[in-house]
């Protein structure tokens, strides 16, 4: 079974969110729109699997480089040798850099032929990744930034009523995470994404301000994201638990992160860095450091099916799934992954168990 061809699909769906998005965070003023890559890998059996790669602002250069360097190598080869593929093309483009368009690129290939290999074993991806007999795992709610405690309580209040139990936010101001803790209560688990905007000496001092809050975690607080040994002082001195990962690209940053002792929730992301045959290597390189996994998943396809496939079988009773809490206009799955009091189906069905809505990828798909 050899992979025939490989098309890329950019698509951008408006979505909504409680209110207006903060700009800042995904980086165009005023942006109501989810752009993603949605990748299809096809072989000369007739099979089709199904990939994605990290979106927004992001798409463009992944497309790119799909279109003109990985499909190019990668269209003829065995589409069952996925590690020996990934190595081969991880090895061959290395000059390109070790991180962005290229893992990014390979990390949609790579999901793509996971769904094609379950398909064809007639199993769910999960099973082939050591088996779970989980039908369903918990969900949080991670909400954009909103930058007003008024429409962080409008939505913190609303996720509750969804039946939510574990809350992300993306604030920066301490306002705003009060806000969110006032409305959540004591019981309701609260993480806060910062997005790496502060110098280690920055991070301490809000750690002190957002200690009061009982957060589970703080997450990349310290810019550059790859400062790990910055990242593991404010660990240290901070006395908030420190989650990072999502812009490590491959095994080896994982393992720096590991040496630094610099988080105590690490945050692969399998449509950056390698997809989900990187991803199950950090699961147990984590479990020889004593660090939990919590999967970033910031995505609604084929992404965040290899999220919840992956934590299944590897994430143990601890498994948290992320999900965008956005309202977006359509969705490539209709309501079959949508989370229900909480908690998000684990797709049977062989492969990622999954297909994408072909009214969707038509009706939202940009053309040049």
């Amino acid at each position: 079974m050899k992979i025939a061809n490989i098309e890329t699909i950019p698509l951008r769906i408006p979505f909504t969110a409680g209110g207006r998005s903060d700009e800042a965070v995904w980086g165009k003023g005023g942006l109501q729109v989810v752009d993603s890559l949605v990748v299809k890998v096809t072989t000369d059996t007739g099979v089709v699997g199904w990939g994605e790669t990290f979106g927004f602002n992001a798409v463009p250069g992944a497309k790119a480089v799909i279109d003109a360097v990985l499909a190019p190598e990668a269209i003829g080869r065995d589409a069952a040798q996925r590690e020996k593929l990934m190595l081969d093309l991880q090895k061959k483009f290395h000059v390109f850099g070790r991180s962005g368009p290229v893992i990014h690129g390979l990390s949609a290939i790579d999901i793509a032929l996971w769904d094609i290999a379950g398909k064809a074993a007639g199993q769910p991806v999960h099973q082939l990744l050591g088996g779970s007999d989980a039908t369903s795992l918990r969900a949080y709610a991670s909400l954009t930034r909103y930058s007003d405690p008024e429409l962080v309580r409008e939505n913190v209040a609303r996720a509750l009523r969804d039946g939510f139990r574990h809350l992300k936010l993306h604030e920066i101001d301490i306002e705003c995470v009060r806000a969110a803790r006032e409305t959540a209560g004591d019981d309701i688990d609260i993480t806060l994404d910062v997005n790496a905007p502060w110098s280690v000496r920055e991070a301490l001092d809000m750690a002190d301000k957002l200690r009061p809050f009982n957060l589970r975690w703080l997450e990349e607080p310290v810019w550059p994201p790859e400062d790990y040994a910055g990242l593991a002082r404010v660990r240290q001195e901070g006395r908030i638990a420190v989650a990072a990962g999502e812009n490590a690209s491959t095994l080896m940053d994982f393992q720096h992160l590991f040496e630094a002792k610099a988080v105590d929730f690490i945050q692969p992301s399998p449509a950056k860095m390698g997809g989900i045959t990187e991803l199950k290597k950090v699961y147990a390189l984590a479990n020889a450091y004593g660090v939990t996994v919590m999967v970033h998943s910031f995505y609604d396809g084929p992404g965040l099916l290899a999220s919840v496939h992956a934590n299944a079988a590897l994430g143990g009773s601890r498994a948290l799934v992320e999900w965008r809490y956005f309202d977006l206009e359509a969705q490539l799955y209709g309501d079959a992954i949508t989370p229900k009091n909480g908690a998000i189906a684990v797709p049977q069905g062989p492969g990622l168990g999954l297909e994408p809505s072909a009214d969707v990828l038509r009706e939202y798909r940009v053309r040049a």
